[in-house]
């Protein structure tokens, strides 16, 4: 499944690579360029980034499920506890 974003954000993530090289490398690079190299990321580098998303939140949700009897259990046969307090 390949990972996709946005135009929005892709627009905005260009941005942020054109501005990254603007800043920090001699050459600046391209809009096309750019483009390219977020598309590389996204296909080369995403799947890892998006894999371990997946292990964190598995992981937080097995506990959770894990804490589900604590949260919602309800003692049972308490009906005549509430007579043999009165007595």
């Amino acid at each position: 499944m390949p990972i996709t974003i946005p135009k929005e954000q892709r627009q905005r993530a260009v941005e942020s690579i054109e501005r990254y090289f603007r800043e920090n490398m001699d050459d600046p690079i391209g809009n096309v360029a750019a483009g390219s190299l977020l598309g590389f990321f996204l296909e080369e580098i995403g799947p890892l980034v998006y894999n371990q998303a997946v292990t964190d939140v598995q992981g937080r949700l097995q506990a959770r499920v894990m804490e589900v009897d604590v949260e919602v259990h309800e003692p049972e046969f308490t009906y005549w506890h509430k007579f043999d307090r009165r007595r």
